[in-house]
């Protein structure tokens, strides 16, 4: 895909208009006076000094007070930001695979570098730290890097997201602070509280040093519902047969009781050899009932020390501590439609060849089929009830220490040494209960209304008498640990001359990883166990809010005995593990990665400083060890056997930042940088298992490198004041290394070799071996436009009013192999258009803020084989707000509301572009957040 020139232009001249206003309104004479800037405005103002001081192109929030961001959750906070596009999953910001918060910096998803302080900051199993564990009251301030320089800690081609925590002595004296919220789902119906407190102090010591220590802590609940109605994807293609046609009686599955009818039709099989006209599709039909209720728990700790005995060194120590525990109780009602139809209703629906195969012919993208269905009863339905908890805990944790030492008055020199351990466990057990013998439903469908409309007739579906159980699953039980030591040196020499600084420094860094697998699962059809009230619990009557004709009250497992230890004395007979699991040391895997690194980066200006920037590179050697368990078949007896592979690669990262000053406010910056994004050490496994009936086999990859790429900006800033500016930025990433499965023949040592009868394509005993490979390249380009303003020169109460606002257009190439074929995609999470506008008001007691987010169509997950089997979120808004109330210089309450308008992730088959269909997948009702607040704050 190509950006055209005259969008960029565009783009650069609209910002150039913006720039050349004289914004007469704002700009009137007003006469002088002090003014003492706090909350909002404060934070527009320290975030627009560092955008606008910064030698990178960088965009920062800064907390309003202590303990308060913006957003009751980072990730929303991160949305505000030009070329940053978050997701909302059960009510919050946050991720749906618990992993980066699904967040993408300029279309590039999992490919972000996590820092806190400036640090290297992980959740364990990954690169990123999961941002959503974070909590908004810990934090001073966030920067998003775009254009790191060589200074910075490698690991994002995306780009740069560090979390800023306080020091002591970026207070002024003894300060103490405490706040308790009570949060509100208005779906979920439950308050859960938050609690904040600070305490810090600074010293002045007898021989003219200083000494300060800070302690923060944080303890943050919420409870959200998640109501969903998955439903199939797929091409499924259906003849309908009507009950009075002849050939009715010669199909083996339909229900011959009906035979004569001309009301009932039976759904044959059907293929792209059928005649068309005879074809209907039953693309998402067959939905759902999902209802889940989301409880998350954030616990955190931030702690500091600093001594400085003169005014060349200063001596610290900090701490800090996350834990996050994510907490899904589901309750689920899977439905299995009978082919046996009552009143069949289709509707014209066209699905192409280019979304059942991506026109694999090469041909004209002719129809496939023409009609789907739209409506009709489903008669002898079968439903299964799935009663389950998804228990998710993360904790990291890191400690610091290190000392800023001026050698010289030109000679700076900083040393830090850290320690991070971080560890996750993933747990998901669940209960199925099938119907009783001879217990089925009539299940009316409707496909016209958002969402699908449901009705159930038949057995109570909130008897105990109708459900017999079936299985107990817990395929998910996993714990990782990771833990991590990395010691830095930098120096920054000051000089005269066009080069007016040198940094440079050295990191060496060791982290470890590892993960141990305890799923099991067992079945309950050998225990004569009766299904009774006491081992259920009812799913709530007011399913996605009433909006279907199905309120729910369905039965499903009690969750709250999937986790008490009584499962084994429940179930005697289905041998339920008790006490501690056996680990699956097949799935045991482990990782040890070194990394050394070296930078040089010289800062640079002309005599009036209207030209500036820095040049730099930065040398990076990575080795790595991985380990896992592999299931020897080669010889007589199986056996476990460890298989170890290493790897070693090393990369040279260069960057240049410029800055020109046009006239006076007004900036343009262009920035270079390469950037590298290393594989998860999970990816590195040695691990190789084939199947000996079809020849075919996967494994991991010890040998894949990290993505590189290499990203230009441009960026024009004009500012009017200290919080007021507009800037319009373009740029572009070439992206190379791509991870791709790809099919090869290999001979497997650890199986014999290949004897059977179906053709795999390989010779001599081999197998055709998937794994993951760098194998393409691609790109991410784009163009972002923000500005924000106080109306300082208007009259009386309206100078009170701001507005800010970006917009983001991104485009990105994905190439994957699909079907053979390579096939450029967008990158998963990644819209082509998003956009924020804030309305702001602040005068010395009331402050709000109405904030409106956009973000347009994107694909879920990842590519899928063929659009007919991908899903994407369809384009959607949110709309947040908050209101603070100064009380008196120590007390101040402050209400919040998230998601408004009650908008939600629905999402539906197909992809963003010419592939979408419009058919709902999955349509989500999750609630509205509510928060009030009540805040003190004494000294500072």
């Amino acid at each position: 895909m190509t950006m055209r020139l005259n969008s960029l232009a565009a783009a650069m001249a609209a910002a150039t208009a913006m720039t050349s206003l004289s914004l007469s309104v704002l700009a009137q004479e007003q006469p002088l006076e002090e003014v003492v800037v706090t909350g909002i405005r404060s934070s527009l103002e320290t975030s627009t000094a560092i955008k606008r001081e910064s030698a990178e192109i960088v965009e920062s929030v800064t907390a309003e007070d202590v303990g308060k961001l913006p957003d009751p959750n980072v990730a929303e906070t991160l949305t505000r930001i030009p070329g940053v596009q978050g997701y909302r999953y059960g009510g919050e910001g946050a991720s749906p695979v618990g992993e980066g918060s699904g967040l993408t910096i300029r279309g590039l998803s999992g490919q972000t570098a996590s820092r806190v302080n400036g640090r290297a900051y992980y959740t364990a199993g990954g690169r990123e730290f999961n941002i959503e564990s974070a909590i908004p009251g810990m934090i001073a301030g966030i920067d998003v890097y775009k254009t790191p320089n060589a200074s910075h800690i490698e690991g994002g081609i995306g780009g740069l997201i560090n979390i800023r925590t306080r020091r002591p002595f970026d207070m002024d004296g003894e300060v103490i602070s405490a706040a308790a919220t009570a949060r509100y789902n208005d779906f979920a119906g439950s308050v859960k509280p938050e609690l904040f407190g600070l305490y810090s102090n600074t010293w002045q010591l007898a021989d003219g040093g200083e000494m300060g220590f800070l302690l923060a802590g944080n303890v943050q609940e919420s409870h959200n519902r998640s109501d969903s109605t998955p439903g199939n994807r797929g091409a499924s293609l259906r003849r309908p047969v009507r009950a009075d046609d002849p050939e009715y009686l010669t199909l083996g599955g339909a229900d011959q009781s009906y035979a004569g009818r001309d009301d009932i039709w039976y759904l044959a099989d059907g293929s792209t050899a059928d005649p068309k006209a005879e074809l209907v599709t039953a693309l998402s039909q067959n939905s759902h009932v999902f209802q889940e209720d989301i409880r998350r728990e954030r616990r955190g700790v931030n702690a500091a020390f600093q001594w400085a005995p003169n005014d060349d060194f200063e001596f610290f120590t900090e701490g800090n501590y996350n834990y996050y525990e994510y907490n899904q109780e589901y309750r689920f009602l899977i439905m299995n439609d009978s082919r046996t139809v009552q009143d069949l209703e289709t509707q014209p629906f066209v699905l192409t060849e280019s979304l059942v195969d991506r026109n694999a012919n090469g041909g004209a993208n002719e129809s496939v089929v023409e009609r789907g269905i739209q409506s009709g009863t489903f008669l002898n339905s079968s439903l299964i009830s799935l009663g389950g908890e998804e228990y998710r805990p993360y904790e990291t944790w890191q400690i610091a220490s290190g000392f800023d030492w001026f050698i010289t008055d030109d000679l700076n020199m900083t040393l830090d040494l850290s320690y991070t351990s971080s560890e996750q466990t993933q747990d998901n057990r669940s209960v199925q209960m099938n119907p009783a013998a001879g217990v089925n439903w009539d299940v009316t469908r409707r496909l016209t209304s958002v969402p699908h409309d449901i009705e159930i007739e038949g057995p109570d579906l909130s008897d105990p008498n109708n459900f017999v159980f079936n299985n107990y699953s817990n395929g998910t039980n996993r714990e990782l640990i990771d833990e991590g030591t990395a010691l830095q040196v930098d120096f920054d020499y000051a000089m005269d001359g066009f080069f007016n600084a040198v940094k440079f420094g050295a990191r060496v860094s060791n982290q470890e990883s590892e993960s141990h697998d305890y799923a099991n699962s067992a079945d309950l059809t050998v225990s004569d166990v009766t299904v009774t009230s006491d081992l259920v619990e009812t799913a709530p009557t007011d399913w996605v809010r009433n909006d279907t004709s199905y309120p729910g009250g369905y039965l499903v497992f009690n969750t709250d005995l999937l986790h008490s230890g009584s499962l084994s004395t429940l179930f005697p007979e289905a041998a339920l593990p008790s006490g501690s699991l056996p680990e699956n040391l097949a799935n045991q895997r482990y990782a040890e990665e070194e990394t050394a690194a070296a930078y040089v980066v010289g800062e640079f200006s002309n005599s009036s400083e209207r030209i500036r920037g820095n040049i730099g590179v930065r040398v990076i050697n990575t080795d790595v060890q991985t380990t896992a368990q592999v299931l020897d078949t080669s010889g007589s007896e199986s056996q476990l056997v460890p298989i170890t592979a290493s790897n070693s690669y090393s990369d040279v990262l260069p960057s240049l930042n410029l800055t020109g000053e046009l006239r006076e406010d007004t900036l343009l910056r262009f920035g270079y940088h390469k950037g590298m994004t290393r594989p998860n050490l999970g990816s590195l496994a040695p691990t190789v298992t084939v199947d000996p009936l079809s020849g075919n086999g996967s494994g991991g990859n010890p040998d894949l490198e990290p993505l590189k790429a290499d990203s230009f900006d441009l960026s024009l800033e004009q500012y009017f004041g200290p919080s007021s500016y507009v800037s319009a930025a373009v740029f572009y990433k070439d992206i190379d290394g791509f991870i791709n499965g790809i099919a090869s023949c290999e001979s497997v040592p650890t199986a014999p070799a290949y004897s059977g009868g179906v053709d795999n394509s390989c010779a001599g005993g081999q197998y055709l071996v998937t794994r993951e490979v760098n194998a393409e390249k691609g790109s991410a380009q784009g163009i972002e436009l923000a500005g924000q303003t106080f109306f300082d020169g208007l009259p009386g109460v309206w100078s009170n009013f701001g507005v800010s606002a970006s917009y983001t257009h991104v485009e990105t190439e994905n190439p994957i192999q699909r079907n053979g074929e390579i096939v450029d995609t967008p990158q998963a999470f990644q819209s082509d258009d998003s956009y924020s506008i804030s309305g702001i008001y602040e005068d010395d007691k009331l402050s709000a803020r109405l904030v409106y987010t956009y973000r347009s169509d994107f694909i879920l997950f990842g590519v899928a084989d063929t659009p007919v089997n991908g899903r994407y979120v369809k384009g959607y808004g949110i709309v947040d707000g908050s209101i603070n109330y100064s009380l008196n210089d120590r007390y101040s309450i402050s209400f919040n509301a998230s998601n408004l308008t009650d908008e939600a992730p629905s999402r539906y088959i197909g992809e963003p572009g010419a592939a979408t269909t419009g058919s709902l997948n999955q349509f989500y009702a999750n609630g509205r957040n509510f928060s009030l607040s009540f805040r003190a704050t004494f000294g500072g």
